[in-house]
């Protein structure tokens, strides 16, 4: 697929990228680019822009001097980290523990993504929301169900990386099950965390968030899409990715009590 930068309305320009795995199927990935209300941007996730996209951001920007903050919402999206910081050296960089595990050279930020007082500094402009019941960091590097969902209020749109896919693809991809639709990451089985009670707490978390941001207008998701919603559709989605993933939660239960 081609990169694209899109506006979504309202200060909000999603970016959809190429992610090729094993180099023959782009299931695409994403970066966002957020007006803030003090006129300044964020970039939610950090993405390689080609040279026509960052001539279009640095047009939005000021040539990129207008970027305060690179707030890196996935742990283990890190593969463009480091161009994102050389391209605009003076923005703040956010990350998740991972990140600062992960690439320890880079400038972060002590204040991490999934830190109450990061959603704070930015609640004017976002909704933060880490998921219940599941690792945010995995031991198993292939588990990357859980990262930081961000919710910009002015344009209504969740940006959201694997928590929550929605992937928009031909043959062959087309055969996962989650191809068309609003589901939770595949490895969700494996993110729970080993105690009894997290199958209910992540259940309680995604209808609880499904009912606090009902007014989402559309979601950027990982890898490839952007699924418009319908007035307060989104915890109807919610509810119907919950009931395809009933039997892990339940076996879960099982396990653990």
């Amino acid at each position: 697929m081609s990169d694209r930068l899109i506006d979504l309305g309202n200060g909000f320009w999603t970016v959809r990228g190429s992610l090729r795995i094993g180099g023959v199927f782009d299931v695409g990935t994403q970066c966002s680019l957020v007006r803030l209300a003090n006129g300044n941007f964020v970039f939610l996730d950090s993405y390689t822009l080609t040279d026509a996209i960052r001539a279009e951001v640095d047009a939005l920007t000021d040539g990129g001097a207008r970027v305060e903050a690179i707030i890196n919402v996935h742990p283990f999206h890190t593969l463009h980290c480091e161009w994102m910081h050389r391209a605009f050296p003076q923005a703040k960089l956010y990350g998740t523990a991972r990140h600062l595990e992960h690439l320890p050279d880079l400038p972060w930020e002590s204040l991490r993504c999934e830190d109450d007082a990061l959603a704070q500094r930015y609640a004017d402009d976002f909704a933060f929301s880490v998921p219940r019941g599941v690792v945010l960091v995995s031991d198993d590097e292939s588990v990357h169900f859980s990262s930081v969902l961000m919710l910009h209020r002015a344009s209504g749109t969740l940006h959201v990386d694997d928590t929550f896919v929605y992937l928009r693809k031909g043959f062959p991809l087309n055969l996962l099950s989650f191809t068309g639709r609003l589901g939770f990451h595949p490895t969700l089985a494996k993110a729970l965390e080993p105690r009894a009670g997290a199958a209910d707490a992540f259940r309680d978390w995604a209808i609880g968030l499904g009912v606090d941001w009902a007014d989402t207008r559309r979601i950027a998701a990982a890898h490839n899409a952007v699924l418009e919603l319908d007035a307060k559709q989104l915890p109807d989605l919610i509810g119907a990715a919950l009931g395809r993933v009933k039997p892990v939660l339940d076996a879960h239960r099982e396990q653990y009590g």
